[in-house]
C-alpha cells in the first residue's frame, strides 16, 4: 500500500462495468471487468421524512391509483362493450386509458411498498426499470394526443372523407408506430444511464426514480446524458405539442367559417375533452420543468411531479366522461349490465 492509504478516502464509485475488488497479490491489468451491479442500491427520500405524514400519504396515494386504475378500466370496458363506440376517436381513448394505468403503475406501487414496510431502497436494476417504463408510458401518451388531435382535424375539416382518411390500417399503424418510437426512446436513453457511475448511499429526492434527478447524481461526467434527455424531449415531445397546435389551429380556423352557431359549437364540444387532457398534461409538465430550474428545493419538484404523473391520469376518465354523452351512456348501460348479471 502507497501513503495515499493513510489519507481521506475518496468515495467509493460504483459502475456497470465494474469488476470486483482485486485481490491481494492479483494483477491490475490482467484483470477483466465483472457486473456488480446488483449491490447497488439507492433511496427514495420521497415526498416528505416527517413520519407523521407518512400514513396520510399511504392513503392518499392508495386511494388515487385506485380510482386511476378503476376509473381508466371502465372507459376501456365501455368502449369494447358498445358496438357504437367502435370508431377511430374511441379507439384511441382506449388505448390513452390503458397507458394511463401502465404509466401511474409504473410509480405508485412501488411508493406504497415502500411506504408501508418503511424502506426506502430500490436496487440499480429495479431503478433502472423503472426510469424505462416511467419514459415508454409517458411517450406513448405524448403520441397518443397528437394522434387524438389528428383525428379530431380529420373529423372537423375533411368530414365527408373521415372514414376513408382515419381507416383501421391507419388508426392501427398510428398507435403501433407511437409504441414503437416510445420503445426506442426509452431503450436508448436507459442503455446511456448504464453509461454512468454512481457513488455509495445515493439518495434520490423523489417518490420514484426521476430520469433527470438520477442522472444528476452521478459520480461520472454527464454531459452526454443531459444532451440526450434534452434533444429526446425537444423532438418527441415539442414535435408532439407542435402537431397538436398545428392541428387546433386549422380546427379553429375551421370552426370559424361554419356559419351556424349550433355546428359550431357542435365541433367545438368534440373537442372539448381532449383539449382540456392536453392542457392539463402539457401544462402539468412545463410547469414542474420550468419550476424546478428556479427553485433549487428537489423536494418541492417532486411534490409538483405528482400532477402529471398521478393527478392527470387520475382525472382523464372523469374529464371525458363528464363531457362526452356518448361515452356516459356507454357508461350507464355498462353498469346497468353487471347490474343485472349481478341481481
Amino acid at each position: 500500500m502507497t501513503g495515499q492509504s493513510h489519507g481521506a478516502r475518496s468515495p467509493r464509485r460504483l459502475h456497470l462495468s465494474q469488476g470486483p475488488p482485486l485481490l491481494p497479490g492479483s494483477d491490475f491489468h490482467h484483470m477483466e471487468p465483472a457486473n456488480s451491479t446488483h449491490h447497488v442500491e439507492f433511496l427514495l427520500l420521497g415526498l416528505s421524512e416527517d413520519p407523521e405524514l407518512q400514513g396520510l400519504i399511504y392513503w392518499l396515494f392508495l386511494s388515487m391509483y385506485l380510482i386511476t386504475v378503476l376509473g381508466n378500466l371502465l372507459i376501456v370496458l365501455a368502449i369494447m362493450a358498445d358496438p357504437r363506440l367502435h370508431t377511430p376517436m374511441y379507439f384511441f381513448l382506449c388505448n390513452l386509458s390503458l397507458v394511463d394505468v401502465g404509466f401511474t403503475s409504473t410509480t405508485v406501487p412501488n411508493m406504497l411498498l415502500n411506504l408501508h414496510t418503511h424502506s426506502r431502497a430500490i436496487s440499480y436494476a429495479g431503478c433502472l426499470a423503472q426510469m424505462f417504463f416511467f419514459l415508454l408510458f409517458a411517450g406513448v401518451d405524448n403520441f397518443l394526443l397528437a394522434v387524438m388531435a389528428y383525428d379530431r382535424l380529420v373529423a372537423i375539416c375533411h368530414p365527408l372523407r373521415y372514414a376513408t382518411i382515419m381507416s383501421p390500417r391507419l388508426c392501427a399503424g398510428l398507435v403501433l408506430g407511437s409504441w414503437i418510437t416510445s420503445v426506442l426512446n426509452s431503450s436508448f436513453q436507459d442503455f446511456t444511464h448504464l453509461q454512468l457511475s454512481f457513488c455509495t448511499d445515493v439518495e434520490v429526492p423523489h417518490f420514484f426514480c426521476e430520469p433527470n434527478q438520477v442522472v444528476g447524481l452521478a459520480c461520472s461526467d454527464t454531459f452526454g446524458n443531459h444532451v440526450i434527455m434534452g434533444l429526446a424531449a425537444g423532438l418527441l415531445g415539442g414535435g408532439s405539442l407542435a402537431g397538436i397546435l398545428y392541428s387546433y389551429s386549422r380546427i379553429l380556423a375551421s370552426i370559424r367559417a361554419m356559419a351556424s352557431a349550433p355546428g359550431k359549437r357542435k365541433a367545438f364540444s368534440t373537442c372539448a375533452s381532449h383539449l382540456s387532457v392536453v392542457s392539463l398534461f402539457y401544462g402539468t409538465i412545463l410547469g414542474v420543468y420550468l419550476s424546478s430550474a428556479v427553485t433549487q428545493d428537489p423536494r418541492a419538484t417532486a411534490t409538483a411531479s405528482v400532477m402529471y404523473s398521478v393527478v392527470t391520469p387520475m382525472l382523464n376518465p372523469f374529464i371525458y366522461s363528464l363531457r362526452n354523452r356518448d361515452l356516459r351512456k356507454a357508461l350507464r348501460r355498462l353498469v346497468e349490465k353487471k347490474t343485472k348479471r349481478a341481481a
